[in-house]
Order: structure tokens, then sequence, then C-alpha cells
């Protein structure tokens, strides 16, 4: 075993773990740091990784909500089934536009925007500097929807609506539903748990369908492969779990502003990093 390909492998898991749940972009933080660190292997199994610790990064949000988002659960009264359901129903509403867009863009994007650090970039900065404006304007103001479950279906379908430009490298997808979220009217607090729990559909959705692709396509992975990529997905669980922890902590006391700075440095950084590796080319 390599063991600086671990470590990583290792990276790549906490960056995932981290950055997904926080609205500043997982894809743009992944694609500058495999850029630095450079992982050995085969562009299939960058591929594959890339879903898999999506996979990890996903079961957090299941583990730490199991009991929430459980219709089943014994100990909940009738009417807490019943509502757990009809959140559930909202979910499948607000992910309707991301399945029939995914199915019509996903190839697209995969093929012409998804290495693009300089859309990227962009994004990064776009969407930090709508976090920055769109916190301004909320100050002072009383949120419409404190909580989840006075979301109804018709802004589930709006928010949903925004979570399809989260395809878009460097957008973010929490970043996308949060903002679009708090745009039409919910608390930060409502606005970060339905993106987790968009999150489960979506990226369960999306990680089968290249999973699938990608056997159908004859790939295969060596023991060692195959290890590094339970290995990755372990590490995002684990750091995922910390990850939405630490964002319903922080939003308890403060607002998004300081991702929204976070996501235009990083946007210049990116940006910088990949004009002057391009020059030096």
């Amino acid at each position: 075993m390599d063991i600086i390909e671990l470590l990583k492998i290792l990276v790549l898991g906490i960056v995932e773990g981290f950055t997904e749940w926080l609205p500043i972009s997982s894809t743009g933080h992944l694609i500058l740091v495999n850029q630095i660190i450079q992982v050995k292997q085969s562009e299939a199994f960058v591929n594959m990784f890339n879903v898999v610790i999506q996979l990890g990064a996903i079961l957090a949000v299941v583990v730490i909500y199991f009991r929430r988002l459980n219709p089943f659960d014994r100990r909940k009264r009738s009417n807490q089934r019943i509502a757990t359901l009809r959140l559930w129903m909202k979910i499948v509403v607000a992910c309707l536009p991301a399945m029939v867009f995914g199915l019509l863009l996903n190839d697209w994007i995969d093929r012409v925007l998804m290495d693009n650090a300089y859309v990227v970039a962009a994004m990064l900065i776009l969407y930090g500097v709508l976090f920055i404006v769109l916190e301004r304007y909320n100050e002072g103001r009383k949120f419409k929807m404190e909580r989840v479950g006075q979301i109804s279906f018709q802004i589930a379908l709006y928010i949903g609506l925004f979570q399809v430009l989260a395809m878009i490298p460097g957008t973010s997808r929490s970043g996308a539903t949060i903002l679009g979220a708090m745009f039409l009217g919910c608390s930060r607090g409502a606005a970060a748990e339905f993106s987790f729990f968009l999150g489960i559909p979506v990226m369960f959705g999306a990680s089968f369908l290249k999973v699938v692709s990608y056997l159908a396509n004859g790939y295969s992975f060596t023991g060692i492969q195959v290890f590094y990529l339970l290995f990755g997905m372990a590490v995002a669980f684990v750091v995922s779990v910390y990850s939405i922890k630490f964002l319903v902590g922080y939003i308890k006391n403060n607002d998004f502003k300081f991702f929204g700075y976070y996501r235009i440095i990083l946007g210049i950084v990116v940006l910088a990093y990949f004009g002057v590796t391009a020059l030096a080319g």
C-alpha cells in the first residue's frame, strides 16, 4: 500500500466531508486540491472516487436525522408520522426539477463544464456576492418560515428549481438551495435543514446513475483501489457529521456573510492558480 497515496485519499475525504454541507462548493475545493496533490490513479477511479465520497457525506445526514426523517418510528405520535410523510412528499416535489434537468443535462455538464476551473471560479464569486447581498437585505427582517414544517409544497418546488442551478460546478448544491430558500422567506435554520434533506434523494440518485454507468462501461478496480474508495467514503462520512453539526450550531447566532466572503476569496484563488498555471504551460 502506498502511504502517500492513502494520505491523499484522506485529504480528499476530509475536503469532501467538510465542504459538501457548507455553502462553499465541494466541487471547487476538490478541483483545486486535486490539482495540488494529484492522486496517481486512473481517470475512471477518480470519477468513481468523487461519487463514493459523496455517498459517505450523504450517509451522515441519514444518520443524524434518522429519527426525524423516519415516518415509521414507533415513538412518534400519529400526527408526527403524518407530518414526516408530508415532509418526504415536499422533498420529492423539490427534487423533481433536479431529476428532470439532471437526466437532460448531466452528460453535457460533465463533458463541458465539470473540469472548467474558470466556470468554478466565476460561480464561487457570483454566489459569494449573492449571499452577502441577501444577508444585508435580510438584516432586521423577520422570516416567514422559521421551521421546515412551514415550507409549503409550492415553496418546496421553487427551492427545487434553485437546486437545479447547482448543476453548474462551483455553485454548491447546499449554497444554491440555502440561498433560494432564504430568498423565498425561510429562516437560516430551516433553509439549511431542508437543504440537507434534499441532498438525500438527489445525491443518492446521481451517485447511483454514475455507478451504473461505470459498471455498464466495464470499469473494474483493484483490491487496493476498492480499499481507497471505502476509506475515502468513511472519512467523508465522519467529517460530514461534524460539518453538519457545526453549520447548524453556527447559524443559530451568525449569518452566511462569512461564507460569502470566503467564496469570493476562494474564487479569486482558483482563478489566479489556474491562470498562472495556464501561462506557465
